[in-house]
């Protein structure tokens, strides 16, 4: 039997593999890599505000200052309320995209000065719009580098807005495709109880 599907669609995993051809392919992925401490950035307001919101060092810092250092090993999520949109690229009269990202330099500082395990975010990409669509620019540099860096990402998640900013488990489940790339993930988080 074969099967024929799209491998980064709707709510979905990127392993290493995706952007790097000797990076991890989805079989190779660990059952310890499914489940996280999960942390969620919420800047939906900012976001709001400017489509073209980037994430920043600066951001995370001040999430620390409010709510305890990120923990090594967890997942940090981007909460962007972005899944309400009814197109995500968000574009304007002339067709350009408008969404927001991460800031390469923040997920570097997570990975080096945290030692986080993967990331997600409600966009379809990483790195905010005008990032992606800068002529002559490096398309995907904070995507390549949490790939390079032999890190997962799940990109289009939702309901990050029922979550707190602390104390939840992130679990992922996708199956362990040989050679695969990614692939549509089914997400949860396990929150503390009030």
């Amino acid at each position: 039997i074969q099967y024929s599907v799209a491998s980064q669609y709707g709510t979905h995993t990127d392993v290493p593999r995706h952007f790097w051809g000797s990076g991890r392919d989805m079989s190779a992925i660990t059952v310890q890599e499914l489940m996280y401490p999960l942390v969620v950035i919420d800047k939906s307001a900012e976001c709001a505000a400017n489509s073209d919101f980037m994430l920043t060092v600066d951001d995370l810092k001040a999430w620390e200052a409010q709510y305890g250092r990120i923990p090594e090993g967890a997942f940090v999520a981007f909460r962007s309320d972005w899944y309400k949109k009814p197109n995500l690229d968000n574009p304007d009269e002339n067709g350009v995209p408008h969404y927001p990202g991460w800031d390469k330099a923040a997920i570097q500082w997570l990975v080096e000065e945290r030692n986080i395990g993967a990331i997600g975010h409600e966009p379809a990409d990483t790195d905010p719009g005008f990032v992606t669509t800068k002529e002559g620019a490096y398309p995907y540099p904070g995507e390549q580098y949490i790939l390079q860096v032999d890190r997962i990402q799940i990109e289009v998640m939702r309901n990050l807005d029922q979550v707190p900013p602390v104390g939840s488990l992130i679990v992922i489940g996708f199956p362990k495709l040989k050679d695969g790339t990614g692939f549509p993930t089914r997400c949860f988080a396990i929150c503390p109880v009030d």
